[in-house]
């Protein structure tokens, strides 16, 4: 297993689960991780908890969708994968997200709630993967890549 699932005030859920394994699968397969021995905690919360943490580690007082802790440097992550260095398991990072806000973006944005947890995994993962989209340049990297992964699973904008 690549990922773990921590429900932190929130009540266990096998449809949140089977939403998890869908799309981080696809994720790995994309950026041709499946063999390596990288690994993501996912850390499903509550607004108040997510509030918390982003105050904590991003100096932000308010609640937000999804948190991203990576564990490598771009370049670093790019040097391993390109070595092919998984001798070890590495945690390529954390992922925390607000079950709550995902909701209310499913709800705000007019698509399902799957699609809404769907884009946060994606998202997340590619900022574990040192991608950002602060800057336009870096958003053009970003996006498509998120993109894609939603469309092959033909999870799309209702």
């Amino acid at each position: 297993m690549f990922y773990e699932v921590i429900y932190k005030e929130v009540d266990k859920n096998k449809e949140y689960e089977k939403v998890i394994e869908r799309v981080l699968t696809k994720c790995f397969e994309e950026e041709k991780l499946q063999n390596s021995k990288l690994y993501i905690t996912v850390t499903l919360t509550t607004k108040e908890n997510i509030k918390e943490i982003n105050k904590e580690y991003r100096n932000i007082d308010r609640a937000t969708d999804v948190l991203s802790f990576p564990m490598f440097e771009k370049d670093e992550l790019e040097e391993k994968i390109k070595n092919r260095d998984f001798e070890h398991v590495d945690v390529l990072g954390d992922l925390v997200i607000s079950i709550e806000k995902v909701k209310e973006q499913a709800e705000e944005y007019g698509h399902s709630f799957e699609r809404e947890l769907s884009y946060m995994l994606v998202h997340g993962f590619y900022h574990l993967m040192g991608y950002d989209h602060i800057e336009e340049e870096d958003r053009k990297k970003m996006r498509p890549k998120e993109e894609k992964i939603l469309n092959d699973l033909k999870i799309l904008r209702d």
